[in-house]
């Protein structure tokens, strides 16, 4: 059980209530095998190359690893949990004040709870917050609690952006045998992407809801961009998909934050790196009776990033160039993300539950699995 905030404040906060996490599930569950790399390794003599190769070996399998040792103390995380709380508090009319643009691709602000159709006459269970980055293309208004924590907000969010999200591109780029600075050239702060922090909330359902649901909360889908980061919180609920089609949860190890990767690079590597499939289901019974907060950062390349196949030895040498993917030529990530977006958003859009495989731009499709 870790506690959340601390008795003297740094500078660019404000008070807020403590935040505790709550205890882990009690029952055994069919946890998936998934790779921990100890980032503290990255900068000492050799680090860089051992974690790069246990980073090849984890993504042949299942594109979901572990990251310890990032940076942050459990504190600065547990403080992000708690403002994420407080802004999901907030009353509904004020949090539509700042309601993201998701009908034209828009994912920086609050997206209701309840706005797509997961089942028929069955609605989503999730309210999000996203944050974009801290520069001037995306200051835009934002509730006071997190105007009022602002300083700390863009301290966290950096790190994870500088000390973080850096490493794994670098470990990327040597496992392609790639210049070290190959894919941090294509995910630069200060250039336009729609890399942002999130706060996330899974409302608690009813019994019959969930059975009506066949115990499903999220269908299995791929994410959008490069990486998914989501720091530990321990109501049970992630699962990730095997190449044998086998679900199996993911455990929220202490300290640990999971990472999983997404479309962006696997277009960039032609299915070489894998964008994970992962769903959400109901938490196990002794969890089922609590709502589920999130925080995560979502690393997408800069918006103008065409999605084509790099040219990588390593890449040639395994075959993964023999043959390319042509619908994706002529898509930028920016476009790629902004599609999916408004897809998902689409007013009269066929439930997800029904919905196998959709196009998104230009006879691109994506896939979602049950």
């Amino acid at each position: 059980m870790a506690a959340a905030a601390t008795a003297s404040r740094p500078k660019g906060t404000s008070q807020l209530p403590s935040y505790h996490q709550v205890p882990e599930t009690s029952y055994e569950l069919d946890w998936a095998a998934l790779v921990t790399l100890d980032l503290s390794k990255f900068d000492q003599p050799g680090g860089k190359e051992q974690l790069a190769k246990q980073l090849f070996d984890a993504v042949q399998n299942i594109g979901f690893f572990y990251i310890v040792n990032f940076g942050l103390t459990q504190e600065e995380v547990d403080r992000q949990f708690a403002i994420g709380g407080e802004v999901f508090k907030l009353p509904t009319e004020e949090k539509l004040k700042y309601r993201a643009d998701l009908e034209v691709g828009g994912y920086n602000g609050y997206k209701p709870l309840g706005l797509r159709e997961v089942r028929p006459g069955i609605f989503d269970n999730t309210e999000i917050y996203n944050i974009p980055k801290f520069i001037p293309a995306y200051e835009r208004p934002h509730p006071a609690v997190i105007t009022e924590n602002r300083e700390e907000i863009e301290r966290f969010a950096r790190h994870i952006h500088d000390n973080i999200v850096r490493k794994l591109l670098v470990l990327f780029a040597i496992i392609l045998e790639l210049p070290e600075d190959y894919f941090l050239n294509l995910h630069r702060y200060d250039a336009k992407s729609d890399c942002h922090l999130r706060y996330m909330k899974y409302h608690r359902r009813s019994e019959e809801q969930n059975r009506q649901l066949d115990n499903v909360w999220v269908k299995g889908h791929t994410d959008f961009g490069s990486l998914t980061l989501l720091f530990r919180q321990p109501v049970a609920a992630l699962q990730v998909r095997t190449p044998a089609g086998e679900w199996h949860w993911v455990k929220p190890y202490p300290g640990s934050i999971t990472v999983n990767l997404a479309d962006a690079l696997e277009f960039l590597t032609n299915g070489f790196l894998k964008s994970s499939i992962h769903r959400v289901v109901v938490p196990p019974p002794d969890q089922r009776d609590l709502d589920r907060l999130g925080v995560l950062y979502f690393v997408r390349p800069e918006d103008d990033v065409k999605l084509v196949p790099v040219e990588s030895d390593v890449l040639k040498r395994l075959g993964y160039l023999e043959s390319k993917d042509e619908s994706v030529v002529g898509i930028t990530a920016g476009e790629w993300v902004k599609a999916r977006v408004a897809k998902g958003a689409s007013k009269g859009t066929t439930p997800r539950s029904e919905i196998g495989e959709q196009e998104i731009i230009k006879g691109k499709t994506a896939k979602y699995y049950d």
